[in-house]
């Protein structure tokens, strides 16, 4: 069973007196574990999907389901607490607080949801990511690729089923960016984590399992429905 699908997802915004279609039904599931990245010119309509399959945005018409409960027949609370819970969030701004240490940053999920931190867990991620000695400094004292680190950590601190990354390496030097596309792949595989990537870089998009290519606002291919 898919762990997330969406059925006719549909997208319009209104933009002037004219309307945007950002997506054109589209219907597509991911498997637990599976590495997919999801590509295309800007305007295709990559991050409105990925906002919509972790349910920061609302589509116009269609379903997301998650374990096969639509998101969206849940309301604003409960959809907060379950992607709090059961969703990983990395974006290209990383998006940190700066005023906090990176450790506290890499709990803030954990403490917002109000449980105790599992050390022992937090410590492995801390490992896994290479920041160890970097978990006292603050954000502005951290590189660009230290912080996406972070960040990929606190996305994980609540052990998410699905982590969502938007154009995660956008922001970082070629070399940077590879190495921290390897970590979240990784981290994912370790963990069995299932990861939703967007990028414009076909060079990172070539490193998941599976790719799958919009073009305004539709599915123009998927490498795992290609005939063999």
């Amino acid at each position: 069973m898919k762990i997330l699908q969406c059925s006719s997802l549909n997208k319009t915004y209104a933009s002037g007196e004219s309307t945007v279609h950002a997506l054109r039904s589209i219907t597509v599931g991911f498997e637990q574990g599976e590495i997919c990245a999801v590509k295309g010119p800007s305007g295709s309509g990559k991050s409105t999907l990925l906002h919509i399959l972790g349910g920061l945005e609302y589509p116009t018409s269609g379903d997301v389901l998650y374990q096969s409960k639509n998101l969206f027949a849940y309301n604003d609370n409960q959809l907060s607490i379950l992607r709090r819970r059961r969703f990983g969030f990395v974006f290209q701004a990383y998006n940190l607080v700066q005023e906090l240490t990176a450790y506290e940053n890499i709990l803030l999920p954990v403490l917002l949801d109000k449980k105790k931190p599992e050390e022992k867990y937090i410590s492995m991620l801390v490992e896994l990511l290479g920041i160890q000695d970097r978990l006292h400094h603050l954000p502005g004292a951290l590189s660009g690729g230290q912080q996406q680190r972070i960040a990929i950590a606190r996305a994980l601190a609540n052990k998410p089923a699905i982590l969502f990354a938007d154009e995660p390496t956008g922001n970082l030097d070629g070399k940077t960016g590879k190495e921290v596309l390897s970590l979240l792949k990784y981290v994912g595989k370790e963990m069995g984590v299932t990861l939703i990537l967007v990028t414009h870089d076909l060079n990172i998009a070539e490193q998941a399992e599976r790719i799958i290519t919009l073009e305004d606002g539709s599915i123009a291919q998927d490498s795992s429905r290609q005939e063999v």
